[in-house]
């Protein structure tokens, strides 16, 4: 593809546009790590969840749906729909609480919620292994992708596309800081999302229009490689002619998978950044907004456009080959079903291709962004300042944050030669934390959940997933995906259980000091709140009603799962369905506000 001296005034003004405003925070971002990691716990709510989609927006993103969509159909994205049960629970019971804590990072959590060594243990071990293994991981998956649109597009090879993506995120996440991040963030959100809309609208005329792909996917037809007919248009899985795909998609990730699982941006809970946001809010109200917004904007506004590609790419390229035949100097290597996103972007005309670019780099600096400024918040607040050097002066600890963001990166580029696909690292990730996610949903309403139970999850999840590997490869034992999953989370439910039992519990000190800080809410605090002496009504509020909360989760839940199925309802044609579905959204959606409402009539307790 080439691009016009139009597409490089646009690919050039929305880089300029994006960064410029960036770079006068730089002075600001290094004044202290709270203002470099934190932004000075000042952010709006509108900021923070608009950072919150952008980020999880990244250049790899379109390109797993796409694979999700060829391979599994509509309903394959359930594997990530199901996670609006994760982020609406943290809307109504975890936002309040996160941002009540006042730590830097999620991370920082350990040492005031567990007591003695084995909080040190975790906090550090685990700043680590998310910061580093974790982080670079993703970024790596974020990074292949742009490898792979780079490739098809311009001929670049991975080494040439990594040295212009890394020049680029680590000059302005190294100045900058999370202020830099936030304001970067939010314009680029407005220009990927009109970017991924013109590439839909285009690849939808080249096939016909959207009668003609509706026509054309109606009925089931074989999947790519072999694997049985799909019914590539429905918004649930054939239960009855595909009954194990059914599961793996939509049973699994519906029933276990939501809260069983740890996945950035998705966390049971909250986590990485996404607590990161919260904890820059400038107040609790603030935090629950923001976490709000990003779960309607990020199930809602974003996937018909990366849909509508996927789908239409069935039609112009049902099989690899065709890929393959289309692009003949196409590498290899990074030949699959996820490439076809950016195959589909040769049906852009001149000055759309210019703006489909400058989207695509502001996808992958979103991301990449962010996920340098956590990590090395990770490696400097939680690992460096805790137990390598204490005491120095923050410019000091800035300084080794810019040096961790440029280490980071060249990190996470080398691990790119080790990654095939965005699906691929997306199964590892979830696998690698099944299990743990019912712990960090109990962990801030149980007093008996301790360190040692971390650290028995963490172990157990990873041994359990590299025992499996292991005996795949060498043909001893074979399970499904979501079998695996199974087991690796009962292994480590067991696990960690048994742990809060029989392991020595936190200091009792610890753990009051942790709920009058907090107020978690619910029975099982109250052993610390009457060893604490506080009268069992004093957090007895509308704000720690949990009936409330729940009824504010159902309907969050519904009136995303209504608005993003109405939407696709219009698009396939079916205005009864639309219109039955928009009721139903109508309906949950005034049941939500008036939850949140009645969550902000009083001020909070204590």
């Amino acid at each position: 593809m080439k691009l016009q001296l139009l597409d490089w005034v646009i690919v050039v003004a929305s880089l300029l546009v994006c960064f410029v405003p960036s770079l006068f925070f730089g002075r600001r971002a290094g004044k202290s790590t709270s203002e470099f990691f934190a932004s000075g716990r000042s952010v709006p709510w509108w900021l923070a969840g608009l950072s919150m989609v952008a980020t999880t927006f990244s250049s790899d993103t379109p390109n797993l749906v796409t694979d999700i969509v060829r391979r599994q159909g509509v309903a394959g994205n359930w594997v990530w729909w199901a996670f609006v049960l994760t982020g609406m629970a943290t809307v109504f019971f975890y936002a309040r609480l996160w941002r009540r804590s006042e730590v830097m990072t999620d991370l920082e959590f350990y040492e005031i919620r567990y007591s003695g060594k084995a909080a040190s243990v975790v906090r550090g071990f685990r700043s680590i292994y998310l910061g580093l293994f974790f982080n670079c991981v993703i970024m790596a998956t974020v990074n292949l992708a742009a490898c792979k649109i780079a490739n098809v597009l311009f001929g670049m090879s991975r080494w040439e596309t990594l040295l212009i993506v890394g020049v680029l995120n680590v000059a302005f996440a190294a100045h900058s800081g999370l202020w830099g991040v936030l304001v970067i963030d939010m314009i680029q959100f407005f220009i990927k999302m009109t970017a991924v809309i013109a590439a839909a609208y285009f690849a939808v005329e080249h096939v016909g229009g959207l009668g003609v792909l509706v026509e054309k996917l109606s009925q089931p037809l074989p999947g790519p490689d072999g694997q049985g007919t799909i019914s590539y248009l429905n918004f649930l899985p054939d239960f009855t002619n595909n009954w194990d795909l059914a599961v793996a998609i939509f049973v699994m990730p519906i029933a276990v998978q939501w809260w069983a699982t740890w996945y950035p941006g998705a966390e049971p809970g909250g986590g990485s950044y996404i607590a990161q946001r919260m904890l820059a809010s400038k107040s609790e109200k603030d935090a629950l907004g923001a976490v709000l917004f990003f779960n309607v904007a990020h199930y809602v506004l974003r996937p018909w456009p990366w849909i509508l590609v996927g789908l239409c790419s069935l039609i112009v390229y049902p099989q690899l080959s065709d890929i393959q035949a289309a692009f003949p100097n196409l590498d290899p290597s990074m030949l699959g079903h996820d490439i076809a996103y950016p195959a589909m972007l040769k049906f852009l005309p001149a000055g759309f291709i210019g703006l489909m670019v400058g989207g695509l780099i502001a996808a992958n600096s979103s991301t990449i962004l962010t996920h340098l400024n956590w990590g090395a918040s990770y490696l400097v607040h939680d690992f460096y300042q805790r137990f390598v050097r204490q005491g120095a002066p923050d410019s000091h600890y800035v300084f080794v944050g810019r040096l961790t963001t440029v280490g980071l990166f060249v990190a996470s580029a080398g691990m790119v030669f080790l990654l095939d696909s965005a699906k691929d690292s997306f199964d590892i990730i979830l696998q690698v934390g099944a299990g743990t996610g019912l712990l960090y949903l109990l962990r801030w309403f149980w007093w008996r959940i301790n360190a040692w139970c971390e650290v028995a999850a963490m172990v157990s999840s990873f041994g359990v997933s590299v025992l499996l590997l292991l005996l795949k490869k060498q043909g001893l034992f074979v399970p499904g995906t979501h079998i695996a999953l199974l087991l690796t989370i009962a292994v480590t439910t067991v696990c960690w259980v048994l742990t809060a039992f029989l392991a020595p519990p936190t200091d009792q000190a610890t753990l009051i000091a942790f709920y009058r800080r907090v107020r978690p809410f619910g029975p099982g605090w109250r052993a610390i709140r009457e060893a604490a002496g506080i009268a069992a009504d004093d957090t007895a509020s509308r704000h720690e009603n949990i009936p409330l909360a729940l009824l504010g989760w159902f309907s969050g839940c519904i009136v995303v799962w209504s608005s993003l199925f109405t939407v696709g309802s219009f698009l396939y044609g079916r205005l009864p369905q639309a219109a039955l579905l928009f009721v139903v959204f109508l309906v949950s959606g005034f049941t939500l506000l008036r939850v949140i409402n009645r969550l902000w009539d009083r001020p909070t307790a204590g």
